[in-house]
């Protein structure tokens, strides 16, 4: 699609490499610029910076056991029956899973997207649209904390994998899901109201989301500060938050991650600031008119497009009060339904939004065991307390087994010399 940012392949193998300095500065304008619009291939730097891409290293022992039948077999039954026998193995490499999580549990969906952050689940739009669709259609799913060093095999985030199989790009994946485990989100709309939706998601896409990598673009600083950016984590790295902050405004302000030419190559970059705003004013007006007083934009249920619109109006509306932004004082003056809007898809798909913006957990959504070996240290203390209170009663008792045989010896001493005194007293 058209109106999704460009990252490509960063991590090829599944071994983790060190982050070294080159690779910290593409990196960190990745884990920050990206995420407006992360959805298409990035360019070449980041993929250098991690090193590699897909790779396809399975063919050749395959190749090798299509080849063993017919250099072993000479003559005619011999070598049908070698094609045979090498038949089922060829097949069981052909459907060996080419996924990153290896051990996954049958119709469970592995996301993979970018990490948290305090403000809002994750400031790709594209991410959020993925996993608020995920917990509307209430399909069982778990993040990967891959510390953006994945992509998929189109280069893109997000992207998931479902019983051995990957499937990338945002939209892509709602419609494969949905057609799989039957969770049409749209199956009561009429036609008329299917097209409204496709052509309000076209222009939250493919405008909306452009003024907003505009801003981000323009405006390195404000973005990290406003949706309060950590990078060490965000990027699993050591270095000191200063040190990432200064690679990342340097990359992102000398070549803005591209993200500047491509907002200009879409036909937004061309304009003013100011101008650009106001485009995205008047997408909000739209928006706004559309919902009028409804709870969502097609009744009481929410549909695909209260997804996206949600994902795209977030990225807007949960941004730091003390960072000066003008769509989220336009939102909030003048369309407050749909703040409304935002708040009522909040409340109803991420009742964990507390826990994921302190915490940064990407799996606050599955409940946690109690750890087994607090449960076991508790046991042993019991065990250890019991065993001190046996051993301080065995103490006792022999101290008071030892006293009384003490006053026992000392009693006939004492008899012994109480006589021997009489003795005396009666010679005198």
């Amino acid at each position: 699609m058209a109106t999704e940012t460009e990252n490509k392949p960063v991590v090829a193998g599944e071994e983790e490499k060190k982050v070294e300095a080159p690779a910290v500065e593409a990196a960190a304008a990745a884990a920050a610029a990206a995420p407006a619009a992360a959805d298409k291939p990035a360019e070449a730097a980041a993929a250098a910076a991690a090193g590699g891409g897909d790779t396809a290293a399975d063919k050749k022992p395959e190749e090798k056991a299509e080849a063993a039948p017919a250099a072993s077999g000479e003559g005619g039954d011999g070598a049908t029956s070698s094609d045979a026998a090498a038949a089922p193995a060829k097949k069981e490499k052909e459907m060996k899973p080419t996924v990153h999580k290896a051990n996954f549990e049958k119709d469970v969906v592995y996301l993979y997207q970018f990490t948290r952050t305090p403000m809002l689940p994750s400031i790709s739009p594209f991410c959020l649209k993925v996993e608020t669709w995920l917990r509307l259609a209430g399909l069982k799913y778990e993040n990967i904390d891959h510390k953006l060093k994945l992509r998929s095999k189109k280069g893109q985030l997000p992207f998931v994998e479902v019983n051995g199989e990957e499937i990338a790009d945002s939209t892509i994946i709602m419609q494969e899901l949905a057609t799989r485990y039957d969770k049409d989100l749209d199956a009561a709309l009429t036609q008329e109201q299917r097209n409204i939706a496709h052509a309000m998601i076209s222009m939250l896409e493919n405008h909306l989301v452009w003024v907003v990598l505009s801003w981000r673009s323009k405006n390195t600083e404000q973005m990290l500060k406003g949706y309060k950016i950590n990078l060490q984590h965000a990027l699993g790295s050591r270095l000191p938050n200063a040190l990432l902050n200064f690679f990342f405004k340097f990359q992102f302000s000398r070549k803005c991650f591209q993200g500047a030419k491509k907002v200009k190559a879409q036909g937004l970059g061309v304009h003013k600031p100011e101008e650009i705003e106001e485009f995205g004013r008047k997408d909000l007006k739209v928006l706004s008119e559309l919902l009028a007083d409804k709870p969502f934009f097609f009744g009481d249920e929410p549909t695909t497009l209260d997804c996206v619109a949600f994902s795209v109006l977030a990225q807007i509306h949960f941004i730091l009060d003390e960072v000066k932004y003008g769509l989220k004082e336009f939102m909030q003056e003048n369309c407050p339904n749909l703040v409304g809007h935002v708040s009522r898809i909040k409340e109803r798909c991420f009742p964990d939004w507390e826990d994921i913006c302190t915490k940064l957990d990407l799996n606050a959504h599955i409940p946690k065991p109690e750890p087994e070996t607090k449960e076991n240290k508790e046991g042993a203390d019991t065990e250890k307390t019991a065993e001190q209170d046996k051993n301080e009663s065995e103490k006792e008792l022999e101290k008071d087994n030892s006293n009384e045989k003490s006053e026992k010896k000392e009693e006939p001493e004492k008899v012994v010399e109480e006589n021997k005194e009489k003795e005396e007293a009666a010679a005198k």
